[in-house]
């Protein structure tokens, strides 16, 4: 499914940009030139094809391919399945031109975002200059989940351009020139932003970072420079809190409820960037299970009835000093397709399975989720848990 075109959208302004970049060098007959490495900014600059790991047999995604000369080397040399993305269709025809026929390789005419969220998960993700075309609230979470547990995320950023502006410490988008051979241009709208914006970014999304490498200009009249970097999802699932501040008193109590069939379990995405199960504060006058019905409803218009709600039992924990209590809940039949409800808080509502679960889970929910099944490889704060015999009513 196609991002949505909206006035002033920065990504839309973008793909039009590179579809005229690509229109421009199909009229001139370019010739791609054949990768003989990554070039992370300049030619022969920045870390070499081991900084992506052992390739052999991986399943591996260029985000962003472009005409996937790099993509055609990651198959060539290294053994990869390569599936190559992106948006411009004419930088897809270019591809499809020169490596078409390649063993191997999968080129993809896809929003990068749409692309993520559909695909089976991959062991490694590169992206060579073009992630600051994405908005990183929209491209993060996705890329955070297309990576399989273990697996790597490797990309290159602008972080100064030719004329020595420097990045931004705020995640915005801001005008830069694409230049064309022959002379021209268009103007892109990029997110230019600090290294430690971007790590920040991707530890709040549940990556690791491990390593980041300055790229800058063979050419001392050229001041840009770049950022390489490399993160990984760890093997188990994170969670964090959603901020550094206490749960006011009146939101102390409080219900999640787990909904789990087979097409896995059913998280979503608060505006602050945790995963959660459906669920919220209890209402005065009604019980454990009135409120997880309410709560699901209420959140991803999903219907079930209290009859359908099971209680696991009583999670106690505390966030700076306040006592927090969750009550756990499997909810056993529903009705309905989840969807994100207006004036909601969570919403990207998303069934997952439980070996790819996304990073940045909620606490409270992966304290809910181990609860349920202590298996599942998550980690998370501690808390007591008091499981229950049966059902139980708040009086």
């Amino acid at each position: 499914m196609p991002h949505p075109v909206v006035p002033d959208d920065p990504e839309a302004v973008n793909a039009d940009a590179w579809q005229a970049y690509a229109a421009h060098h199909l009229r001139r007959g370019t010739v791609v030139a054949e990768a003989e490495r990554i070039d992370w900014g300049f030619p022969g600059a920045g870390p070499d094809d081991a900084f992506l790991g052992d390739l052999k047999g991986r399943r591996v995604l260029d985000l962003g391919c472009g005409t996937a000369r790099h993509a055609a080397r990651l198959v060539r040399a290294h053994g990869a399945e390569v599936d190559a993305v992106d948006r411009a269709p004419g930088q897809i025809e270019r591809a499809r031109a020169r490596y078409g026929s390649l063993p191997g390789l999968r080129l993809v005419h896809a929003d990068a975002v749409a692309h993520l969220r559909a695909a089976r998960p991959y062991d490694v993700v590169c992206s060579v200059n073009a992630v600051p075309y994405v908005d990183p609230r929209r491209l993060l979470p996705a890329l955070a989940t297309a990576l399989r547990p273990g697996g790597t995320l490797c990309f290159s950023v602008l972080h100064t351009n030719s004329r020595g502006d420097g990045p931004s410490p705020e995640v915005v988008s801001r005008p830069e020139t694409l230049p064309f051979a022959g002379g021209g241009g268009a103007t892109v709208r990029m997110w230019v932003l600090a290294a430690e914006l971007w790590e920040r970014l991707l530890t709040d999304h549940g990556l690791r970072v491990e390593e980041v490498v300055e790229v800058t200009s063979p050419d001392p009249a050229n001041l840009a420079s770049y950022r390489v970097f490399r993160a990984r999802r760890p093997v188990r699932v994170s969670s964090r809190p959603r901020t550094a501040l206490p749960p006011v008193a009146h939101a102390a109590l409080g219900v999640g409820a787990v909904l789990h069939g087979p097409g896995g379990l059913l998280l979503g995405r608060h505006r602050r960037g945790t995963w959660e199960l459906p669920g919220g504060t209890v209402e005065p006058g009604e019980s454990l299970q009135e409120a997880v019905v309410r709560e699901l409803r209420e959140e991803t218009g999903l219907r079930a009835r209290a009859s359908d709600v099971r209680l696991l039992g009583t999670l106690l924990d505390h966030a700076d000093g306040v006592v927090r209590v969750t009550v756990g809940a499997v909810v056993t039949d529903w009705r309905g397709e989840p969807a994100d409800q207006p004036g909601e808080r969570v919403g990207d509502w998303r069934w997952y399975a439980l070996d790819q679960l996304p990073p940045s889970l909620f606490v409270c929910s992966a304290q809910t989720l181990t609860a349920w099944r202590p298996d599942l490889p998550i980690d998370h704060a501690p808390a007591h848990f008091t499981p229950y015999e049966g059902d139980v009513v708040a009086r």
